[in-house]
Order: structure tokens, then sequence, then C-alpha cells
């Protein structure tokens, strides 16, 4: 059994709790905004993937990124350390910009190294949460399945790219 001094995560210079979850929910509701300014301006601008960036921004930087961050951080025991994090945080962010990059340049090889480091969070995330996870089982295995499920649209998308570039 998990005591509370061993669940804790570090502690902030205010001695306060840091939560390991909240730089994915800030980072998410930053593409969520910039998300929705693509959407405002996509049709008056013409912009022709505008439409398709503004819902990965959403969905992928935002709602997705958020979701298995905090649900890393609900699960995992121990906490990931800082490293990790920052690793996580990275890879992810880079992912996404090279998949919306590659995408508007129709180049299909930005968007296979995007899909790449978004396979290397998701790995990274797998063995966070790992055998030690705490919280009720069914939570576990709906962030396994997110996962698996989000694994195997992944060559879908890059597959996708390339037929559209030619």
């Amino acid at each position: 059994m998990v005591s509370m001094t061993q669940h804790v995560d570090s502690r902030s210079a205010a001695g306060q709790p840091f939560r390991g979850d909240l730089p994915f929910r800030v980072v998410a509701v930053v593409w969520v905004i910039i998300g929705g300014l693509i959407a405002a301006v996509t049709r008056p601008l013409g912009l022709e993937h505008g439409s398709w960036a503004a819902a990965f921004l959403v969905l992928v930087g935002g709602v997705l990124q958020s979701g298995l961050g905090v649900a890393q951080h609900a699960l995992a025991a121990p906490r990931p350390s800082p490293g990790v994090l920052r690793a996580e945080l990275l890879t992810w962010n880079l992912g996404c910009l090279a998949v919306i990059a590659g995408t508007v340049l129709s180049s299909p090889w930005i968007v296979d190294g995007g899909g790449l480091l978004l396979v290397v969070t998701m790995a990274l995330m797998i063995r966070t949460v790992g055998r030690g996870a705490t919280g009720p089982s069914w939570a576990l295995w709906t962030y396994r399945a997110v996962l698996v499920l989000t694994v195997v649209s992944i060559p879908i998308g890059l597959l996708l790219a390339h037929v559209r570039a030619g």
C-alpha cells in the first residue's frame, strides 16, 4: 500500500506540491486557443489546410495532450521526474508542430518525423505509468486504450500525408 508521503509530488519553492499535469494543461490551453483562432480565420483568409490544422491543434495538441498528462499524473507511482516530463512535453509539442508544418508544406517526411516524436512521447507515458500504477483499474485501462488507439491512428495519418503529397 502506498502511503500519503510516498505519493506526494516534489515541492515547489513555495512549499506547495508541484502538479506534474500543470504544464500539459497550460500548453494544451495554448494549442486550443491557437486552434480556435485558426478556425476563425480559415475561411476569410482561404487557408487550404486551415480547418484540418485547427482540428488537429484542438484535438491532438490540446485535448489529447491535456487528457494524457492529467491521467499520467493521476496514475503514475512514483511520479515522473522533471526530466521525463520535459521530454514528454518537448517530444509531443515538437511532434505536433512537425505534423502541422509537414502538412501545410506538403512534405510527408516532416509529417513522418512528427509522428515518430508523438510515438516517442506515448512510449515514455506508457513506461511512466507502468506496473506501479495507482487508481481505479478502469482509469488505467482507459489511459492505455487511448494510447493504443492513438498509436494505431498515427500510421494511418502518415499514409494519408504521403498519398496527399503524391
